[in-house]
C-alpha cells in the first residue's frame, strides 16, 4: 500500500520507516529541509535503537522516501499525520498549530476513498474539528494514537501490544477501520487486539493511558517521601505492593521521576482540556502527580548538597546522564538535565556525561560543562549523582574502578539502580532516593 507520512520528527521518522520495514511504500513530508536530507540519506537525526537499521533498508530499496514537497502525498491510500503538539508558550494547553497547518497543507491533494490517519497526541475534540475540514474533499479522518516507548518505538510501531482507530459513524467509518487493518495487517494477523471507537474515546485513551503511568510514578515518589521521613525502604515497598496482581511492579521505581515529550506536556494538555469542559475537578489530581514529580528532583540536588557537608560551591559533581531515559537521546524536559542545571546553579563544579545524549543537552544547556567518557566525568569528582539508568552505569560501573578516578566518596543514586551493598562495601557512602 502507498502511505505518506506527515511531520517527521521522532514519531513520524520512526513510523515512516516501521511502515516501509514492513512492506508498504512510504513517502515522509517535513518543512525541515535539514531532517529531509539526513533522512534521504538514511541517517537517523535522533537515536532511537533499531531505527538506523530499517531507515537505511528502507532507502535502499526504494519504498521510503522522503522530501519536503507535500504534493508528493498525493496518491497514498492512508496519510498518517505525526506531527508535534508541544506545550503552549503561555499556559498548558497543547498547542495545535502545526496539527491544523499539517491538514491545511494536505487537503488540496486528498481524494475521495483516502485516508486521513491522526498519531499526534491532542485534547479531546480536535479530530472532530479536523473531521469537517477533511470530509468535504472525500476523504475519511480517523485517529490512530501512539503509544511508543522511547529505546522502544520501532518495536511498539511493528509489533503494537494494541491498535486504537477512531472512527466517524456509519460505512466511512467502517470502511477507514478496514484499511488500518490492511496497513498494520502482520499485526493483526497475529491477534494484535483492534479496538475501533469513536473519535472521542480514541483521543481520551492515549492521553489517559499517560496520565495512569504518570500517577504510578508519582505514586511511589510520593510513598519514597513517605519512606525518607521513617526509615523505610521505598524500593522493598514496591516490590511488596507490586506482587499484588492487580497493582504490579511496573512504574513502581522510585526516583527522581519522569520527564521526556509526552508525560509532563501531555498530563498538562490534558488538565487543561479537562478545565475548559468545565470537568477540571475530575483530573485535579494530576496537579499533585505533577508537582511530586517536580519535587522529586529538587530533593535529588538537596541530597547531593547533603553529600558535600552543606558546601557545594567548587566542589566537582559527575552527573551521570543527560537523556531523561536510557536509551534515547532526549532531553526534553530531562529530570537529569533539571537537577544538573539546579547543582550548577548553587555553584557546584557539574560535569555531565551521557552515552547518547550530549549533543542535544550541549544546545539546550550550553552553560554546563560535559564530559563525552564516563572516565573524565569521575576523575577527581568529591560526588558522583547517577540520574540516568543506562547499563553503562547500573551494570558496567564498578566502585572501584570509580573510586580510582574519583577524589571523594559520596555516590548520590537518583534512580535507585545500583547494588548498595557493593557501593557500600567498597567504602562509598550510598544514598537512594526513599531508602535508609
Amino acid at each position: 500500500m502507498r502511505l505518506s507520512v506527515i511531520g517527521c520528527g521522532y514519531l513520524g521518522a520512526v513510523h515512516a520507516a516501521a511502515m516501509a520495514s514492513i512492506g508498504h511504500e512510504v513517502v515522509g513530508v517535513d518543512v525541515d529541509e535539514q531532517k529531509v536530507s539526513s533522512l534521504s540519506r538514511g541517517e537517523a537525526p535522533f537515536f532511537e535503537p533499531g531505527l538506523q537499521d530499517i531507515l537505511s533498508e528502507g532507502i535502499a530499496s526504494g519504498r521510503l522516501t522522503f522530501t519536503t514537497d507535500i504534493s508528493a502525498a498525493t496518491g497514498a491510500a492512508v496519510h498518517f499525520i505525526g506531527v508535534g503538539t508541544p506545550q503552549q508558550a503561555d499556559g498548558y494547553a497543547a498547542d495545535l498549530t502545526y496539527v491544523h497547518a499539517a491538514v491545511g497543507a494536505l487537503l488540496p491533494h486528498l481524494r475521495p476513498g483516502d485516508v486521513v490517519a491522526g498519531k499526534s497526541t491532542v485534547p479531546v475534540g480536535t479530530a472532530a474539528e479536523l473531521a469537517e475540514r477533511v470530509e468535504p474533499t472525500g476523504a475519511t479522518l480517523v485517529w490512530n494514537p501512539e503509544f511508543l516507548r522511547e529505546g522502544w518505538a520501532v518495536k511498539d510501531t511493528v509489533d503494537p501490544d494494541r491498535l486504537v482507530v477512531g472512527v466517524p459513524a456509519g460505512r466511512a467509518g467502517a470502511d477507514a477501520a478496514q484499511v488500518l487493518r490492511e496497513v498494520f495487517h502482520p499485526a493483526v494477523a497475529k491477534g494484535t487486539p483492534f479496538l475501533v471507537t469513536d473519535y472521542a474515546t480514541a483521543e481520551l485513551v492515549k492521553v489517559s493511558a499517560n496520565a495512569f503511568l504518570a500517577t504510578k510514578i508519582s505514586f511511589i515518589n510520593a510513598m519514597a517521601e513517605i519512606a525518607e521521613a521513617t526509615g523505610a525502604d521505598v524500593t522493598q515497598l514496591a516490590d511488596a505492593i507490586g506482587h499484588d496482581e492487580r497493582i504490579g511492579r511496573k512504574f513502581l521505581g522510585a526516583g527522581i521521576g519522569f520527564g521526556g515529550g509526552c508525560l509532563p506536556k501531555d498530563i498538562r494538555a490534558f488538565s487543561a482540556r479537562a478545565e475548559e469542559l468545565g470537568r477540571g475537578e475530575s483530573v485535579g489530581f494530576l496537579r499533585e502527580v505533577d508537582a511530586i514529580n517536580l519535587r522529586r528532583r529538587e530533593r535529588a540536588a538537596q541530597l547531593v548538597v547533603e553529600a558535600l557537608g552543606g558546601e557545594p560551591h567548587g566542589r566537582k559533581v559527575a552527573v551521570l546522564g543527560a537523556a531523561f531515559k536510557p536509551h534515547s537521546d532526549d532531553v526534553r524536559d530531562s529530570p537529569a538535565l533539571d537537577v544538573a542545571v539546579r547543582l550548577h546553579g548553587l555553584g557546584a563544579d557539574v560535569v555531565v556525561t551521557d552515552p547518547q545524549a550530549l549533543e542535544n543537552a550541549r544546545r539546550v544547556h550550553p552553560h554546563l560543562a560535559y564530559a563525552e567518557s564516563l572516565d573524565d566525568a569521575l576523575r577527581d569528582a568529591e560526588a558522583v549523582l547517577v540520574v540516568t539508568e543506562w547499563d553503562e552505569y547500573r551494570r558496567e560501573l564498578t566502585p572501584e574502578h570509580a573510586a580510582s578516578l574519583a577524589r571523594g566518596r559520596a555516590v548520590i543514586d537518583a534512580r535507585n539502580c545500583l547494588d548498595q551493598e557493593k557501593w557500600r562495601a567498597a567504602g562509598w557512602t550510598y544514598t537512594g532516593m526513599g531508602r535508609p
